[in-house]
């Protein structure tokens, strides 16, 4: 295919299609080692990274092993993100060998910065130690519904300013630490009652409860200046009575990119949760997040779902040259955050998971924040 012109000095050919459609792409993998086929679905998509689950850990020297292996497989070029859910609590996906911080809620209860900074470094440098770049953390949700299935002690708490401060001050310190923060799951998905796992959510607020309660510890989180934002797979009627927020331009392009002035690294939650997956054909979901402004999609597990996204996300941009462009946009976007974070990432020292500063911090948080 030849090039084709698509911005003033600007060309595109099928490679730099192909290049762009799996940079767009966070992908996990099955089990705790990478195997042929795994090898074979890198080598065709070229991911922007990967992103591993407590399927995937045995113990910290296979984790950093493991991570390793991954790294070798993309090239030095386009160095993959190394990524992981570890809040602390029940989500904590290397448990054995590392610190067991207790949940987030527990943290805020204490209302002391000083601990939230403490907390935020040595999480960061255990991270750090297991190979990951980025930590898909922290929750910026207002634990606002009692009956929510899926964030509950999560959440810094159920006060917004609360929330809102805590988040600012755990981003600082993480990213001051050179880990990736991200803060999710925007515009909010603590006043839910379902899980988006398995369903979609819907959220029937008014405009003006929306700003002062979901929206303000985003706020904070960009003043912080918040690296990554994941998207949320929930339904605002009164932004959107349409679509979820992943594939919403009026929330994600109208609200938090032009509004709220967010130009970082924006991530779709899960393709596979049942929120979206099989409610709209995949095609339209990365066509309309994409005009969103989304940068980036996680694909979690099925190998059929990731290849199947990354041609699609290659087809979107042979099929309109609207496309390209803001691929080309995700592309600055993506790269600027390793400019900032990879080409000097943190100390990694195995010796520093467990250590005795981190199990006292945790069981002082335990002592002073449990609920």
């Amino acid at each position: 295919m030849s090039a084709r012109v698509t911005a003033v000095g600007e060309q595109t050919s099928l490679s730099d299609r192909k290049r762009r459609s799996g940079q767009r792409l966070v992908i996990g993998l099955a089990s705790t080692s990478v195997d042929a086929d795994f090898k074979s679905l890198v080598k065709r998509i070229q991911p922007a990274g990967f992103i591993l689950f407590a399927r995937n850990v045995e113990e910290p020297a296979q984790v950093i092993e493991l991570n390793r292996e991954l790294s070798s497989l993309l090239p030095q070029a386009l160095p993959p993100l190394l990524t992981v859910d570890q809040e602390g609590g029940r989500v904590q996906r290397v448990r054995e060998g590392a610190t067991k911080f207790p949940p987030l809620r527990w943290l805020g209860n204490t209302q002391d910065s000083d601990l939230t900074r403490e907390h935020a470094r040595f999480l960061a440098a255990e991270v750090a130690a297991l190979g990951f770049h980025l930590n898909w953390a922290p929750v910026a949700d207002v634990d606002s519904n009692p009956k929510n299935p899926v964030i509950g002690d999560r959440s810094f708490g159920r006060d917004p300013q609360q929330v809102s401060q805590q988040v600012a001050t755990w981003i600082q310190a993480t990213q001051a630490a050179g880990i990736i923060a991200c803060a999710k799951h925007f515009p909010g998905h603590g006043d839910t009652s379902v899980d988006s796992h398995l369903d979609l959510p819907v959220v029937e607020k008014e405009a003006p409860e929306l700003e002062e309660v979901e929206l303000a510890p985003f706020r904070s989180a960009i003043q912080a200046g918040v690296a990554a934002i994941m998207t949320a797979h929930v339904v605002y009627p009164e932004w959107d009575e349409h679509h979820p927020a992943t594939m919403s331009s009026k929330i994600l392009r109208g609200i938090l990119r032009e509004r709220l002035g967010f130009k970082g690294l924006l991530v779709s939650d899960d393709m596979e949760m049942k929120a979206v997956r099989g409610r709209y054909p995949l095609e339209e979901q990365l066509s309309k997040a994409t005009r969103a402004t989304v940068d980036m999609f996680l694909c979690c597990e099925s190998p059929d779902l990731q290849l199947e996204a990354y041609e699609n996300l290659v087809h979107l941009q042979e099929s309109d040259p609207l496309y390209d462009r803001l691929m080309m946009d995700s592309d600055r976007r993506l790269l600027a955050v390793r400019e900032r974070f990879l080409k000097s990432p943190p100390q990694r020292d195995p010796l520093l998971l467990g250590a005795s500063a981190h199990t006292n911090l945790a069981l002082k948080i335990r002592a002073l924040g449990e609920s």
